[in-house]
C-alpha cells in the first residue's frame, strides 16, 4: 500500500514540476529552467539528508559506477519534458511520458537487465500497454 501511494505522489509531482518548469522557461529558457530544477531538487535532497542523518555514504564504493549518473539523466528529463509541454501541452506530454516509462520497464522486467529479477510477460501486460498507447491517440484526435 506504501508503494502504491509513493508511486502516485512521484507522478503527481512529476506532474507538477513539469508544469513549473514550463513556465520557468519561458520566461528563462529551458536549460536554466533544468539548472533551477536540478539545484533546488539537490538542496532539498542534501537538508533532507542532513535531518536524517543516515550514515550510508560509506557504502557508495558499492555503487557501480554506472549507476551514479543517474541524476545526470534528470537534466535530460527536464529539458526533454519542458519542450514536450510547450509542443504538445501536459496531458499528451505525460501520457507519453507513462507509455515510455511503461515500455522500458517492460524491457527491462522482462530481459532481468541492471539486477532487477526477470519477470514473464503475459499477454495481460501486453494489452495495457497497447490500450495506453490507444488512449494517446485517442487524446491526440
Amino acid at each position: 500500500m506504501r508503494g502504491s501511494l509513493f508511486a502516485f505522489l512521484g507522478g503527481a509531482f512529476i506532474t507538477l514540476q513539469g508544469v513549473a518548469n514550463a513556465r520557468i522557461s519561458q520566461d528563462i529558457g529551458t536549460w536554466q529552467a533544468a539548472t533551477i530544477t536540478q539545484l533546488t531538487g539537490f538542496i532539498m535532497a542534501l537538508l533532507i539528508l542532513m535531518l536524517v542523518r543516515d550514515r550510508k555514504w560509506k557504502r557508495i564504493k558499492q555503487v557501480k559506477p554506472i549507476y551514479l549518473i543517474g541524476g545526470a539523466l534528470g537534466a535530460v528529463i527536464i529539458f526533454s519534458n519542458v519542450t514536450a509541454v510547450h509542443k504538445i501541452g501536459v496531458t499528451l506530454s505525460i501520457a507519453a511520458l507513462l507509455i515510455a516509462q511503461l515500455s522500458l520497464t517492460f524491457i527491462i522486467d522482462s530481459n532481468g537487465w541492471f539486477g532487477v529479477e526477470k519477470q514473464k510477460m503475459r499477454l495481460p501486460q501486453f494489452i495495457g500497454i497497447g490500450m495506453m498507447i490507444l488512449g494517446v491517440v485517442i487524446l491526440r484526435l
